[in-house]
């Protein structure tokens, strides 16, 4: 079958993935064959970005092209306006959800004309809107009870598990299985022609880490990296880090009960379950690629794999998500299609959001002037590209990190640098000579003029972003916008 104009897209994100998971990419104590497979067939993106480290900003960052500042999406449960999903099905795609994109509103359309939801896999607590998912009703169809926060406070041994556990229930319940499994049944069954968006948010490996034995088991006599602990680092953190920490330490967060010192045993023990969901997760893409086949549209299909955020795993004294370090921030991110992508290595800096034009343009459609994600279209077909000068991250007004109300960061080449709007500390890495992020150069005057150069940096990219952006409600109330020149490759668009 030869290559449609418009490709069927296959967009796989996974929940809380950090950048260091796959055996391909240079992480080889890693099980992972069949994203290996992709990523050495594909466009493999090493310096993968999100636009904020926490689930809902940074996807609905990533479904509009804009940053939390321009969509004013900065933590869970705010509104979303619109998703760029609207577009492709305007241009005749079937658009499908599976699984998690944590929308607010959970359940309306955002331009799909499907959506068989599955949210956080720990939803059991009254912090949290109600809300009864594809999921839930599974459970509740064969009587059964969810695991979750709740069920394993009964365990003897629950606070020592740092949110280790093994899955105990029936296997095709696991959320890493129903779900892509889920999706593989929609590619089974429907019967239309046309092309098809279909977005698979698998919610792994967030917690609670709870894989099947048979995949912990994998990672037993493995080699696996340890934890980034340097005590007189973690003393030196920004009060708002601090903070945060205090947070982690009080309140067992999807069933994590964070511990000050954790034993070596115990660490291992949490990056063995990580590691054996993210391999969960591995066998559920090759099931995929296996149902693309079946189908018949293997050949006509791109599929894409990505996370919204990684996981510290207690590098630097954190758990989860919520701070600026590359464990956190850092994300897998492949793009596979045998004879329509070239397969290379990009060692490029790039953002999370900027998957939104490039799958507008893979689909033949021009993105909105005032998107400011940039499309990374001319990596996939080996145009020649300029890598931008910067990334940008951000998170505003959380309630879990309640230090600061304003976080920034940005990071270049060799540098990175995290800024608290309401406080004159602040973090300075020089990642060349501490990749391991363990000494920052903040009040170290020599240092001085590179930490100011940065802020500036920020400065002009705020400006920036209010410049590309003017106009974009309205762009959305009329459809798409008016069609836009594409940026020039040279230069950091919207930054």
């Amino acid at each position: 079958m030869g290559s449609r104009k418009q490709p069927n897209i296959v967009f796989v994100i996974t929940d809380q993935q950090r950048f260091d998971t796959i055996a391909a990419a240079g992480f080889d104590y890693m099980d992972t064959p069949n994203l290996d497979r992709m990523a050495r067939e594909g466009v493999c993106f090493t310096h993968m970005y999100v636009t904020s480290p926490s689930c809902a900003p940074s996807r609905a960052s990533l479904f509009t092209g804009l940053y939390p500042h321009t969509n004013g999406v900065y933590r869970n449960d705010e509104p979303w306006t619109h998703s760029w999903v609207q577009q492709l099905s305007a241009a005749g795609y079937r658009c499908v959800n599976v699984g998690k994109m944590h929308t607010s509103p959970f359940e309306d359309a955002f331009g799909f004309h499907e959506r068989h939801v599955v949210e956080n896999k720990d939803r059991a607590t009254a912090r949290l809107p109600f809300f009864l998912d594809h999921w839930d009703k599974a459970f509740w169809a064969r009587g059964l009870e969810k695991p979750s926060r709740v069920t394993y406070r009964r365990l003897a041994d629950y606070r020592e598990r740092l949110g280790a556990f093994v899955w105990e229930l029936p296997a095709d319940l696991h959320s890493d299985n129903f779900v892509p499994e889920f999706a593989a049944m929609w590619l089974d069954s429907y019967g239309g022609d046309e092309p098809f968006f279909l977005q698979i948010g698998i919610p792994g490996p967030h917690p609670p880490y709870d894989p099947t034995q048979d995949y912990i088991d994998k990672y037993r006599n493995r080699d696996l990296p340890e934890a980034i602990l340097d005590r007189e680092a973690i003393e030196r953190q920004p009060t708002a880090l601090k903070k945060l920490r205090e947070q982690h330490l009080a309140v067992d967060h999807d069933a994590v009960v964070h511990l000050a010192d954790p034993t070596p045993e115990q660490l291992r023990r949490q990056r063995e379950h990580y590691f054996a969901n993210v391999s969960i997760i591995d066998t559920q893409m090759g099931k995929l690629i296996e149902a693309l086949d079946r189908r018949g549209v293997l050949d006509d299909t791109v599929i894409v794999f990505t996370s919204d955020h990684g996981d510290c795993l207690n590098d630097h004294g954190h758990s989860q998500k919520w701070t600026m370090y590359e464990q956190s921030v850092r994300v897998p991110a492949i793009v596979w299609s045998p004879g329509r992508v070239q397969p290379r290595r990009v060692d490029d800096l790039v953002a999370l959001f900027d998957f939104g034009p490039t799958i507008l343009e893979l689909a033949g459609i021009t993105p909105p002037r005032w998107m400011e994600a940039q499309s990374l279209l001319p990596y996939l077909t080996g145009e020649e590209t300029q890598a931008r000068d910067f990334v940008f991250s951000e998170h505003a007004g959380d309630r879990i990190l309640s230090g600061t109300r304003f976080m920034t960061m940005i990071r270049d080449a060799r540098w990175k640098l995290v800024h608290f709007v309401d406080s004159d500390e602040g973090q300075l890495f020089d990642l060349q000579a501490d990749p391991r992020e363990v000494n920052s150069l903040w009040d170290d005057p020599e240092h001085g003029a590179t930490q100011q150069r940065l802020i500036a940096e920020i400065l002009k990219w705020r400006i920036r972003s209010d410049l590309v952006t003017q106009g974009w409600t309205e762009g959305v109330n009329e459809g798409s916008g008016p069609a836009r020149t594409p940026p020039n490759r040279g230069r950091q668009h919207g930054a």
